[in-house]
């Protein structure tokens, strides 16, 4: 089948100390730290990796500060990884290291790595619902989540230049299998993996000017973990880069927060699932951003009697 999910992604950082605060409160599970290095974890087993000094298998950075360096791609077999990596090497330098991950660089400059994915099983049990005959929950009082806990890295979304973006998302396409699901002609390209049903698994987005990081989505099991994770992000300091929502491409929930590891965060929940008889939508124009976005006028002055 091919590609299955994000196995890894890696940040060149300057600020280790506060890069792993942010991720420890952003919920992540803290497995490795050293002087310059720090490796948290999913529930499901990806990796994210925060380095002040990057190695040698991972290309410059694309745009100056902290910002994202490298995505591991996790594929379902040996086989699988052999033809992938042959077919990138005809057109592309490869090298592998140790750890058998086979890196190479995309056409914006961005680290691409292909490995065996390893993923971890996880019991996902949402918050049982209540409406009018459908009950989920008898006499039981739901308790606060109080933190958010991400199952899963479920998408990345890089900014790239417009010029030359045919050929920028032809490197995933048309090399490493990946699937258009709704292309926005004036804005990007939204596109799963052969072995996700996420409606997308990456996203490819063009600016007139530059390359850089947008964010990297984690699922959570719901809507109140979008919630009340992002509340926690915000009480212990970090700042939202996005009002709570639900897109409109992905009908996901969503709640984006500004991440010292360069471009933001995203707690994500209830994406629309897809698989193969899923057509390809083009839109001529961009669609809006959202279905709704949160709105409140509660601190606005009440008006005059």
């Amino acid at each position: 089948m091919g590609i299955q999910r994000i196995e890894s992604v890696t940040y060149g950082i300057d600020d280790l100390g506060e890069c792993v605060r942010f991720f420890e409160d952003f919920g992540l599970l803290l497995v490795e730290r050293t002087a310059d290095h720090a490796v948290f974890a999913t529930l499901t087993g990806q990796t994210l990796h925060l380095d002040t000094a990057p190695g040698p298998f991972l290309p410059p950075p694309v745009e100056s500060g902290p910002t994202l360096r490298e995505v591991v791609w996790g594929v379902d077999t040996q086989e699988e990884l052999d033809r992938l990596v042959g077919a990138v090497a005809r057109e592309h330098a490869v090298r592998e290291s140790a750890d058998g991950v086979h890196h190479t660089v995309d056409l914006s400059g961005f680290g691409v790595g292909l490995t065996l994915a390893r993923p971890t099983a996880v019991a996902v049990e949402p918050r049982p619902a209540n409406t009018l005959g459908t009950v989920g929950r008898w006499n039981q009082a739901l308790e606060p989540i109080g933190r958010a806990r991400p199952l899963r890295m479920c998408h990345v979304a890089l900014n790239i230049l417009k010029e030359g973006r045919e050929e920028a998302v032809a490197f995933y396409t048309g090399l490493l299998g990946f699937r258009p699901t709704d292309v926005v002609e004036p804005m990007g390209v939204f596109m799963r993996a052969p072995g996700d049903d996420d409606q997308h698994t990456m996203l490819l987005c063009h600016r007139p000017d530059r390359a850089g990081v947008n964010h990297v989505a984690y699922e959570v099991p719901g809507f109140d973990d979008v919630i009340e994770g992002g509340n926690h992000m915000i009480e212990r300091g970090w700042r939202e880069a996005r009002r709570l929502g639900r897109h409109t491409v992905g009908s996901n929930v969503f709640r984006f927060l500004h991440a010292p590891c360069g471009g933001r965060v995203e707690y994500a929940a209830d994406m629309d699932r897809v698989d193969d008889t899923y057509e390809t939508r083009v839109h001529a124009t961009t669609p809006p951003h959202h279905i709704w976005a949160l709105r409140t006028n509660r601190d606005q002055d009440a008006p005059a009697s």
